[in-house]
């Protein structure tokens, strides 16, 4: 996949203003509504929408009940929306410092807004929530943030009776949290991430039954998956697409003894056919963001806005396969992300594996008793651990697993490295291969520009490309090379 940012002739009319926190919902087949935002402390209430079928974007003039000199709701942001049929409804969100409990629909037929506020039991007020349609007539919604405590609440709204009720359910709870998604995957409900109780990000993955089936008791599971699962984040987008979901961005948290906000601009897919997260090959990335909005258009997605703990976003970036005609406008600006779970959205990923691959895998996998899974490492050059995603995900899984609480790159990486001085052939985990190889190269190119290092050169793997030709017997002498690296002085970053 190839990330294009959107030029000129790509639409017509007034694109949208620079925003975060607003939401972007498909209306019918033809239509993405753009409502509210944020940007630079003001909150915003103005309805962009994108004409898909004749590329233009425009600003319809809504009609209403007006109050205090307004047609639809006040300016927010933080908001949830989702669309149903021809209608958008609206909840929540924040204006200011103070957490929203109305409640609107707007009919996108005739561009009206109604407010809905005194049909029912609303919710309480929140902001950060996050929402999505059960078939064309229901809508579920989980968690958020009311001001004081985080929530875990489960809402359903049945749009033709416009009755909201709170779903009971026993057993195990997610942790209450805001900034998560949630998305609806045939009966269940999908949340993933968010912050928690006590500020903490999480990475977590629920699902939830019992909102379609007459009689199904609700109840949360909890979801480990197999892959390269997302770090924990929040602010993030999950986008539905067939049998993919995509999720994008978000941010974390980094710093040990001063904490601050990590942000990203990695894709990572849920597929649902294999159920594993896959990490998505791109190119040309967007800069990193949290608080944006993804939508699906055909193949394409489309992302616009958001935050980076500096800047408001009003840029627009098609993310499209690599046979879209918008994919040859750009040439690829940065290295490709890569993982041992690489995923392409193309036929070209349907390769059989070399007999040799199949055979290394069947080996390690019958003698080590590890999960069958080949790297796939970029071609290009290497590059520093703090640009190494695969390294750098690798060493929070670890730290986590160990109940470690630095947050700092370097004294992760480290904690990796010592963990690999430790292991074994026998212990080794195949997905660690690809980063190992890689930190193994790093630390050999350093020895060799080291001007100062007499060794002789014993590095048998400096210029394998990929932990895929690795064979069964390389294993213990490539561990032994890479403990000669580190306990041979010690290795500085690069």
């Amino acid at each position: 996949m190839h990330w294009v940012q959107a030029n000129s002739s790509d639409f017509g009319g007034s694109l949208p203003r620079p925003r975060s926190g607003h939401t972007a919902v498909n209306v019918g087949t033809s239509m993405v509504v753009v409502f509210g935002g944020l940007v630079e402390k003001r909150f915003l209430n103005d309805l962009c929408v994108y004409d898909t079928e004749n590329k233009v974007w425009f600003q319809p003039e809504c009609t209403g009940n007006e109050s205090d000199g307004q047609v639809g709701p006040c300016p927010r942001a933080f908001h949830v929306a989702v669309a149903i049929d021809c209608h958008m409804f609206v909840f929540g969100g924040r204006s200011g410092n103070k957490r929203l409990r109305d409640f609107w629909m707007l009919d996108t037929d005739i561009w009206q807004w109604t407010e809905l506020s005194s049909y029912g039991d609303l919710p309480s007020a929140r902001d950060f929530a996050a929402a999505a349609a059960i078939g064309n007539r229901k809508i579920v919604m989980y968690g958020g943030w009311d001001g004081k405590k985080w929530l875990s609440d489960v809402y359903v709204l049945d749009t033709m009776s416009l009755e909201w009720m709170e779903l009971s359910v026993l057993g195990s709870l997610p942790p209450p949290r805001c900034g998560h998604t949630a998305t609806m995957i045939e009966k269940r409900m999908l949340i993933f991430g968010g912050r928690g109780g006590g500020g903490p990000i999480m990475g977590d993955l629920w699902a939830l039954k019992g909102l379609v089936e007459e009689g199904e008791t609700p109840g949360w599971t909890m979801l480990k998956l197999p892959g390269q699962s997302p770090s924990p984040r929040c602010g993030h987008t999950v986008t539905s697409n067939g049998n993919h979901l995509l999720l994008f961005g978000g941010h974390g948290t980094g710093g040990w003894l001063s904490r601050y906000d990590v942000y990203h601009n990695d894709c990572i897919v849920l597929d649902r056919v294999s159920v594993q997260w896959k990490r998505m090959l791109t190119s040309n990335d967007p800069p990193a963001r949290a608080y944006h909005s993804m939508t699906c258009i055909g193949s394409r997605y489309l992302l616009f806005g958001g935050y980076d703990g500096k800047s408001t976003y009003g840029d627009l970036w098609w993310l499209v396969p690599e046979d879209d005609p918008i994919a040859k406008r750009s040439a690829p600006s940065r290295e490709t992300n890569s993982s041992e779970s690489t995923y392409v959205m193309s036929s070209t990923l349907d390769k059989p594996m070399k007999e040799d691959d199949a055979s290394i895998t069947a080996e390690l996998h019958k003698r080590l008793g590890i999960s069958v899974s080949i790297s796939s490492e970029s071609e290009g050059g290497l590059v520093d651990e703090v640009n190494d995603k695969e390294l750098l995900d690798l060493s929070w899984r670890l730290a986590s697993k160990m109940n470690i609480t630095t947050h700092n790159e370097t004294d992760l990486v480290q904690g990796l490295r010592e963990h690999w001085m430790k292991c074994s052939a026998r212990s080794i985990q195949l997905q660690e291969l690809g980063p190992l190889l890689r930190d193994y190269q790093r630390l050999v190119s350093r020895k060799y520009a080291d001007s100062t290092y007499s060794g002789t050169p014993v590095f048998h793997f400096f210029h394998v490309r990929n932990a895929s030709q690795l064979r069964m017997s390389d294993i213990p002498k490539l561990l032994n090379e890479y403990h000669l690296l580190l306990s041979n002085g010690g290795v500085e970053h690069g």
